[in-house]
């Protein structure tokens, strides 16, 4: 059993901490500023045994020398590629056990925010960087329309009940697009009024789940004949089903 911790960092990042329920072992994940993760650490008296990092922008991996530098250099620092000597290559479908073996990930490779970009999850826990956010997803900004429409594909098949934990709290103006492209969708309407009371408190909406960003997501609807028809209109264009929707979709929200 784990606890995911939230640290906030920057204007709208989440860095997650993964504690073990245990003991006072824990991970972190993508932090992009080390000085609230190291503020957390200290008040709750956590040691960490690995840093995970899902891409490689700036506001994922800023932290991780200092962190490296004040806590411990052997700290073990996942990583698709290289970015820092200390970094252990991952890959496709490795699984990486922590905690004496007692929680596991496993490594999704998903192209197309960044061509690095991996996730780390397991039946119950997604951490998706930037590939998908609550009510929307990444920009493609290294890989490919159809590598972004793969990896989103990929996401959407794991089991509905899986947390979805990504880094930004973008998703009230996720929600504000998608209601544009369904503005009929009951569930979208609803979880708008959940989040923007969420958001009045001042609570993070992450992690949403698997299940709902199905029903609310545009990003994962592009096989649904309203949204395509929607969409259609608006771009007084025809569009097929699928990645020829999602790329379209895509770039429409890149004007939004």
């Amino acid at each position: 059993m784990v606890n995911i911790l939230t640290i906030n960092a920057f204007n709208d990042n989440y860095i997650w901490l993964i504690k073990d329920s245990q003991s006072q072992h824990c991970i972190v994940v993508d932090p992009g500023d080390a000085t609230p993760v190291l503020e957390m650490i200290k008040s709750q008296h956590l040691i960490v045994d690995a840093i995970l990092i899902t891409h490689h922008h700036y506001d994922h991996i800023d932290g991780v020398e200092t962190l490296l530098s004040v806590l411990d250099e052997n700290i073990k620092l996942y990583s698709k590629d290289r970015l820092f000597p200390q970094s252990i290559e991952v890959q496709e479908g490795e699984i990486i056990t922590f905690f004496e073996n007692s929680f596991s990930l496993q490594v999704m490779e998903l192209p197309g925010h960044t061509l690095d970009h991996i996730a780390y999850y397991n039946d119950a826990l997604l951490f998706c960087g930037d590939t998908l956010f609550s009510g929307g997803c990444g920009r493609v900004m290294e890989g490919t329309h159809a590598q972004m429409f793969n990896a989103l594909s990929r996401l959407a098949a794991l089991p509905d009940s899986t947390n979805v934990y990504c880094t930004h709290e973008y998703t009230q103006s996720n929600l504000a697009f998608a209601y544009t492209i369904e503005p009929k969708n009951s569930a979208l309407l609803n979880y708008m009024q959940a989040v923007a009371k969420k958001r009045q408190l001042g609570l993070a909406t992450i992690p949403s789940t698997i299940g709902l960003e199905k029903t609310i997501n545009p990003f994962l609807r592009c096989l649904q004949n309203d949204l395509i028809d929607h969409l259609q209109n608006q771009l007084a264009t025809p569009l097929t089903a699928g990645l020829e929707t999602f790329s379209a979709l895509r770039t429409h929200k890149d004007n939004f």
